[in-house]
Order: structure tokens, then sequence, then C-alpha cells
């Protein structure tokens, strides 16, 4: 089964209570896992640092991407609190974290699995404090190209992470991502290079990407989801909102379903059709006894409760063991 992650991110704008409508809608959508992040502001970004285009554009203000981001925050007990919410709302909470002192908090939430963020690639003390706890992780792969994918994973298993506990997102980092910047096919090259599961990032608008990626083997999927398009913050406009994150989710199940085996056989739901759409060896005219079948006084009819018409040249030249009526089913 396709693991769908809710990318709830930062779109709870610093709110629990809005965090905790995220866990309920993500909840009610079907997805697997919802998906926070984890950051000290400080730790992270340095004091004048610009936001991206897309941040500025979307929050429409001038602060500083510190500014921006100190608004965002979680502590590390609404954190604690919003996985014991997801706990009893039977849905898996997963974080994000951003720099070393909160990868060390979320370690202590005893979580299932960790997720690496795109911009922690290239990072080596935080690949290296990531990969010594020796759990599932799932590394986002935005702006990286093959060699320093590669180097990641090295890092991750020299720090102790089995290859096996390791899933890699193929990812455009732009929100939203322009369609002819997706490059889908990258996922295939992703799990042939390093033998590995492989999934989707979507940041794209709309959902067809990411059916197109279960498409081609996707394990994974992740998209942003929120309450509201139109609320103010960074990822809002790159989101599904949750009638957009349910299509998301039945779209994924039932492609899932359809996939099926590599084998080609009779389905079981077409099986009452094959004799109604198939055809038997009927009498294109009246034929009297001993006179030889030929292509002028046979054809082919529904339904198939006759001989085969693959038997044609079988039946061709060979002589009639009774008469026939129009229509009759030729007997041999």
């Amino acid at each position: 089964m396709v693991l769908i992650i809710a990318e709830a991110g930062v779109n709870h704008n610093g709110s629990l209570i809005l965090a905790k409508e995220l866990v309920d809608v993500a909840k009610e959508c079907g997805a697997d896992i919802v998906k926070f992040q984890s950051f000290k502001s400080s730790n992270l970004v340095i004091k004048d640092t610009k936001k991206a285009e897309y941040q500025s554009i979307n929050t429409n203000n001038e602060d500083s991407q510190l500014e921006m981001l100190s608004k965002l925050e979680l502590t590390y007990e609404e954190q604690l609190d919003l996985k014991n919410y997801c706990i009893r709302k039977n849905i898996e909470f997963l974080s994000t974290a951003f720099d070393l002192e909160s990868l060390d908090l979320i370690n202590k939430m005893n979580l299932k699995r960790f997720k690496i963020p795109s911009g922690e690639i290239t990072n080596l003390p935080y690949l290296r404090k990531i990969g010594s706890f020796g759990k599932s992780i799932i590394l986002s792969t935005g702006m990286a190209n093959i060699e320093e994918i590669g180097s990641a994973l090295n890092e991750l298993y020299l720090a102790g992470t089995a290859r096996k506990d390791i899933s890699i997102l193929h990812c455009t980092s732009e929100y939203p991502a322009p369609f002819i910047d997706i490059n889908l096919r990258a996922m295939s090259t992703i799990k042939k290079e390093f033998n590995v599961k492989v999934g989707y990032s979507d940041h794209t608008l709309g959902i067809e990407v990411a059916f197109a990626a279960v498409s081609l083997g996707a394990d994974i999927i992740e998209k942003h989801i929120t309450l509201d398009k139109n609320l103010s913050g960074p990822d809002h406009k790159a989101s599904l909102e949750p009638q957009e994150f349910k299509n998301l989710v039945k779209g994924i199940r039932n492609i899932t379903v359809a996939l099926g085996k590599n084998e080609k056989k009779i389905a079981n739901s077409e099986i009452k059709n094959l004799q109604i759409v198939r055809k038997s060896i009927v009498a294109k005219k009246d034929i009297k006894k001993g006179e030889f079948y030929t292509e002028e006084n046979l054809t082919t009819k529904r339904p198939a409760i006759g001989i085969c018409p693959m038997r044609w040249d079988e039946i061709i030249g060979k002589k009639s063991n009774k008469n026939y009526k129009i229509d009759d089913l030729i007997k041999f």
C-alpha cells in the first residue's frame, strides 16, 4: 500500500489549535501520516536572511526569513501534545527537524521514523546525527543531483542506518513547482541507482502528478495540506484543501488496486462476458449434409458456445456431417 503523508508543515501558522484541526482533516481524508516541522528559528537561519521568492509572495510582507519562521514555531511541549493527539486520532505523527537541537528533541518522542528535508541533504553533522538513531528514514531530494544523494546515503549508512530502512523521495523544491521541472522519471532512476524504496514529494498544483508517481512505482506520496489556501503563510497556496486531499487519497488507493500484478490473465469480473462477446463458427447460409465447409458458407457470430473461430482452418475443407440452417452452430 502506498504510504500517504499529509504535510501540515507550518500551515498551522504557529497555532496549536489549527495544528490539531489539520490532524483531524488529515485523518478524515484518509492519510496515513500527518507531518509537521520542528525548528528553533535562531538555530536555523542567520538574522538578515531574505525569504525565498515564493515565501515573500505568499506572506506579502517584508519580514526576514528569521522573523517569518519565528512566528511559525511550535514548542517541544506543543509537538508532544500533537503526537499524543495523533495517537488518540489513530494517525501517525511525524515531524521534520530542521536543526540539531530540534532533532534531539524529536528523537526523545520515540517516533516510528524520521524525515530529512531537502535542505539538509548536504548537512554532514545533521546526516551523521540522524543516521546514528538507527530508525527508518525518509530522505527528500529537492535541489539535489544524483551524486549528492549518493553522498548523503553513504553518510547515513556509515552512521548506522541500514539500506532497508531508507526511502528516498524525488522532489522539486519550488512552491508551486512548474510541471516542466518535475522530471518524474528521475524517481525510477533513483530506485535503480540506489536499490531503495522511492516516493514523491509533490509541490505542484493539483493531484495528477502524484497519480503519475504512483503509476511509476512510488511507495510514498507526500503532499501539503491546508485548511484554507487563502490563509496567510508561505505554503498555503501550494497546498491542498480538505476535499482536494480527500480526492488525492481516493485516487491513489484506486490506482494502487488497479495496478494489480504483472500477470496478464482473465479478470474475475469479465468471465461472465466471455461467452457473450466472443464468437463461434456458424452457418452463413443453409448447408446440406456432405457439403464441404467453405468461407462462402461459414461465418462467425456471437455467442461463444460453439467451435472457437481460432479453429477456422481446421474446419474449412471438411464435409458437413448434417444439414444446417443459417446461424446454426457448426458441430465437429
